[in-house]
This record gives C-alpha cells, sequence and structure tokens, in this order.
C-alpha cells in the first residue's frame, strides 16, 4: 500500500457558521459547501474546498458526540484530523491490521459517501487519521 491523496483535514469546531465566517471572510474560500447532519457519527458537517483539498468543518450534534471531548479540551475548537485516500478500504484495512496498527471501531460511511476508518494516533506520530476509499466521482 502507499500513502495516497490528502483529502481533507478535519477541524473541530463549536459553531461551524462562525468557522464558515473565518474562512470566507479571512482565508477568502469561496467554495462553501452546505453543512448537513451525519447523525449515525454524531456530528454536524460543512466542507470548504480549496484549491487541493478540503477542510472538513466538525461541530458536535449533541452531548454524546465524539468531538465534545475534543472542544472541552480545545473550546475554540482545532485540527481534528487528517484524511487520506486509498482505492480499496477493505485492502487498506487488512494492510494496517497486519501491521498492528489500532484501527478505532469498525469500517463505515463517512460524509463523503464512501467507506472510512480511523487509526489510533498513538500509532499514527499523535495525529487522529481517517483512511476513506476514493469517492468514485472524485478528480
Amino acid at each position: 500500500m502507499k500513502l495516497g491523496r490528502l483529502n481533507h483535514i478535519g477541524v473541530a469546531t463549536p459553531s461551524i457558521e462562525q468557522s464558515i465566517a473565518i474562512y470566507r471572510d479571512l482565508m477568502g474560500a469561496d467554495v462553501i459547501r452546505a453543512p448537513f447532519d451525519l447523525p449515525e457519527q454524531g456530528v454536524k458537517v460543512c466542507f470548504i474546498d480549496t484549491p487541493n483539498s478540503q477542510i472538513e468543518l466538525i461541530e458536535p450534534l449533541g452531548p454524546d458526540s465524539p468531538i465534545v471531548g475534543f472542544l472541552a479540551k480545545n473550546p475554540q475548537g482545532g485540527q481534528h484530523h487528517v484524511c487520506f485516500e486509498v482505492p480499496d478500504i477493505v485492502a487498506a484495512r487488512a494492510w494496517f491490521e497486519g501491521k498492528g496498527a489500532r484501527i478505532l471501531g469498525p469500517t463505515r460511511i463517512g460524509a463523503h459517501g464512501t467507506p472510512i476508518f480511523f487509526l489510533h494516533p498513538k500509532d499514527m506520530g499523535g495525529v487522529l487519521t481517517e483512511i476513506m476509499e476514493t469517492p468514485k466521482d472524485a478528480h
């Protein structure tokens, strides 16, 4: 397996609307996708396009959201994870398991509508890493 394309950087935020304003007004972002709820993951998500990737804004949907703890430690929000693409999620999961990497939870459908899983930060130099199957209509 080889390192795939950086798909996005996940940024946890207490307010997607406030974060959109920062990326639009301060950074000049002009392609901001409509926010949507992802209840199966406990988050609201909004993608901001950059010339070569995306920023994924992530806001908790409620007190049981997996990012509530992150925001408790980082009240203003901040970088939550990085996401790399792979052509085959099943093969990638087997690869990482074979290397002894800890996978957090089952493979599931992510915000792009493709299968994803997360690698434990302790196995990735302190960085929570999402692995996602490349969307069929990508690039």
